[in-house]
C-alpha cells in the first residue's frame, strides 16, 4: 500500500469516528431530551430551548448534516470496498442496524426541520407528540425502532473504538449501566409525554390552541414536503442499490484478474487483488482469529507469509506500529491490513479454536489487553549452597514456609501472585487498578516480605538453619496481560518489558548488596521521595537507555514513611 493510499485510509477511519462521536451527541442529547418527559411536557419544552439551541445554530447544522451525509456515504464506501460480505456477528448487526436508521428517519427529519426552514413552524414537542400519538400512531413506533436502532449502532462502534484501552476496563459496569439506562428513560419519558398530549387532545379547544401556536405547514408547503421526503427515501435506497450493483460489476469486469491464497492443509482460495487476507479467510471460512474485528488495533490476525512475500504492497503506518510493538520479522503480517497482488502462501499465527468466540463474552483478561503494571521479582540469596546441606524433604518444608509468607505479605496488598519459579516469585500489580496505586501496593508488599521473612528467620534460627535473605527488584510499565498457558496451567501472567526489566533489578541486589532495588518509574508514580537512598544510573540488558533505579539497603526501613492511600485521598 502507497503512503498516499495509507493517509487516504487513515483520513477515512478519523472521518469516520469524528463524524460518529457527532451523531451520537446528538442521540444522547435527544435522549436526555425526552428523558425530561417523565417530570412533565413543560420540562422537555425547557431542555428543548438547549438543544434547539446547540443543533439549529450554524455551526451545529453543518456538524450535524455534514455528520449524517458524509457517515453515511462512508458506510456506502466501506460496502463498496469490501470484497465479502461475510463478516464478524458484531459487525453485521452494526451495519444492518445502521442502514434502518436513515429511511425511518427521513420522514421525522423533514417533518420537524424540514417544515421549521420552510414554512416557519415551531414543532414543539405538543405538536410532535400530537401527529405521532394522536394524528399516526404508527408513526410514534417508527420513532422508537429509530431511537433502538440509532443507540445500538453508536454503542457497538464505541465499545469496539476503545474496548482495548487500559482504563476503558475500569468504567465497563458504569458504561454497561448507562447504555441501558439512558435510552431506558430516554423511552419512558417519550411514552409518558404521549399519553399526556393524547390525554390532553380530547380538549378540542386545547388542540385549536396548540395547533394555532405551532404555525403548521399549509396547503402551499405539505407538497414539497411530501416531495422532499419521497425524493430523499428513494435517494437513499438508489444509492444504497447503486452501491451494490457497482460491487457487482466491479467483480464481474475483475473476475479474471483473480489471485489465489494458500492456506495450511493446501486448502486455496480465489479472491480479487486487494482483498485483504482476513477476507479471505472469511470467503474461504478458514478459522482466523481477529479480537479487534479486523481494524487494525490488535496482532491476533497476524499470518506468517511463507512464499509471495514480494507480491505484498509494504505495511502502512497502523499496520507497522502493531508489527513494531510485537517485534515481527518481516515476513509476518497483520491479515487485516495485507492486501496481496498475486498468489501468495500464508499460515495465521493466532488459531481461534473454540476458545476466542467464547473468550469474547468473558473479561478482557481471557484475550489479553495492554496495561500499565507495577512487578515484582524475589529471589532467595545463595539459596543452592543452602539446600545442598539440608535434606530434600527439609528443602520443600523450608520453601513452603518461605512461600506461604511471601504470598501471605503479596495478596495482603491485593497483589496477584503470578508464579513461583524454584526459589522465586514473581506478582504483578495493577491489573484492575490505576498505576500510582498498583507502585504504592508494591512497594507495600516488599516491606510485609520483608517483615514476614524476619519473622520466619527468627523461626528458622531455632532450628539450626541459616537465615534466609532474599533479593526483591520493582519496575512499573506497560504490560501485555491475560490468561496464557495450556490446559490446567492457564493462567492470568503478564509479559513484556517492565516485567522482564523487574526480573533484571532483583538480580542488581546482587551487585548493590541490598534487599531491594526500585525503578525510578515506581518512585514516581508512587509519589514517594528518597533523598536519603542511593541512585544509580544502569544499563539494563535489553532497554536502549539507562535508568535510574534506587538501592535500599531494608525494606522495612523505607516504607513506613511512604504515603497511604487515606492520605494520598485527603490530599
Amino acid at each position: 500500500m502507497s503512503s498516499q493510499t495509507a493517509r487516504g485510509s487513515q483520513i477515512v477511519t478519523r472521518l469516520r469516528l469524528g463524524t460518529g462521536l457527532v451523531l451520537f451527541s446528538f442521540v444522547l442529547t435527544h435522549f436526555t431530551n425526552h428523558a425530561l418527559g417523565l417530570v412533565s411536557l413543560e420540562a422537555m419544552e425547557w431542555g428543548r430551548r438547549f438543544f434547539i439551541a446547540v443543533w439549529r445554530s450554524p455551526i451545529g447544522t453543518i456538524a450535524l448534516y455534514g455528520s449524517l451525509l458524509i457517515h453515511f456515504g462512508l458506510a456506502l464506501w466501506s460496502i463498496f470496498r469490501r470484497h465479502t460480505l461475510r463478516m464478524a456477528g458484531w459487525e453485521a448487526v452494526q451495519l444492518l442496524v445502521g442502514l434502518t436508521i436513515p429511511p425511518l428517519l427521513i420522514a421525522h427529519m423533514v417533518g420537524t426541520r424540514g417544515s421549521f426552514e420552510l414554512a416557519g413552524t415551531d414543532a414543539s414537542y405538543p405538536w410532535v407528540l400530537y401527529v405521532l400519538w394522536v394524528v399516526d400512531p404508527a408513526n410514534a413506533v417508527r420513532q422508537l425502532v429509530v431511537f433502538a436502532a440509532a443507540w445500538i449502532h453508536a454503542c457497538i462502534g464505541l465499545h469496539f473504538w476503545l474496548r482495548f484501552r487500559p482504563w476503558y476496563r475500569r468504567i465497563m459496569p458504569l458504561t454497561y449501566g448507562a447504555v441501558l439506562l439512558i435510552p431506558t428513560l430516554g423511552v419512558l419519558g417519550f411514552l409518558k409525554s404521549g399519553q399526556t398530549v393524547a390525554a390532553y387532545a380530547e380538549d378540542p379547544e386545547w388542540t385549536a390552541s396548540m395547533i394555532a401556536r405551532t404555525d403548521p405547514p399549509g396547503p402551499a408547503e405539505l407538497p414539497i414536503l411530501y416531495t422532499a421526503r419521497d425524493g430523499l427515501i428513494i435517494g437513499f435506497w438508489v444509492l444504497l442499490g447503486g452501491t451494490l450493483v457497482a460491487r457487482m460489476a466491479r467483480d464481474g469486469i475483475n473476475r479474471r484478474r483473480k489471485i489465489a491464497l494458500v492456506y495450511p492443509g493446501g486448502r486455496r482460495v480465489s479472491v480479487l487483488p486487494g482483498t485483504t487476507v482476513l477476507e479471505a479467510s472469511r470467503i474461504l471460512e478458514f478459522p482466523h482469529a481477529s479480537v479487534c474485528g479486523g481494524r487494525g488495533r490488535c496482532s491476533t490476525c497476524r499470518v506468517r507469509v511463507s512464499d509471495g512475500l514480494e507480491h505484498l504492497p509494504p505495511p502502512n503506518r497502523q499496520e507497522r506500529d502493531v508489527l513494531r510493538r510485537i517485534d515481527a520479522p518481516p515476513n509476518v503480517r497483520l491479515a487485516c491490513q495485507t492486501r496481496p497482488t498475486a498468489q501468495v502462501s500464508v499460515m495465521p499465527l493466532v488459531l481461534p479454536a473454540d476458545g476466542l468466540r467464547a473468550a469474547a463474552s468473558r473479561d478482557m483478561l481471557s484475550h489479553g489487553h495492554e496495561a500499565e503494571v507495577a512487578v515484582l521479582f524475589a529471589d532467595i540469596r545463595s539459596f543452592t549452597r543452602m539446600s545442598e546441606q539440608q535434606l530434600p524433604y527439609d528443602v520443600v518444608f523450608l520453601l513452603n514456609r518461605y512461600f506461604e509468607a511471601m504470598g501471605g505479605a503479596i495478596e495482603s496488598v491485593g497483589g496477584h501472585i503470578d508464579k513461583f519459579i524454584g526459589d522465586g516469585v514473581m506478582a504483578v500489580f495493577g491489573i484492575r487498578r490505576p498505576i500510582d496505586d498498583a507502585c504504592r501496593r508494591a512497594l507495600a508488599a516488599a516491606r510485609a516480605m520483608s517483615e514476614n521473612l524476619q519473622e520466619l528467620n527468627e523461626s528458622v534460627i531455632l532450628e539450626g538453619i541459616e537465615p534466609l535473605r532474599i533479593g526483591i527488584g520493582i519496575h512499573a510499565g506497560p504490560a501485555i496481560v491475560g490468561e496464557m498457558g495450556y490446559g490446567q496451567a492457564t493462567a492470568i501472567t503478564a509479559i513484556g518489558d517492565a516485567v522482564n526489566t523487574a526480573s533484571r533489578l532483583e538480580a542488581l541486589t546482587k551487585e548493590y548488596g541490598c534487599q531491594l532495588v526500585i525503578s525510578e518509574t515506581v518512585v514516581r508514580h508512587a509519589g514517594i521521595d528518597l533523598p536519603a537512598y542511593d541512585s544509580h544510573n544502569v544499563v539494563v540488558r535489553g532497554r536502549r537507555r539507562p535508568l535510574t533505579v534506587y538501592a535500599i539497603a531494608d525494606a522495612r526501613a523505607l516504607l513506613p514513611s511512604m504515603p497511604t492511600e487515606s492520605d494520598q485521598a485527603s490530599g
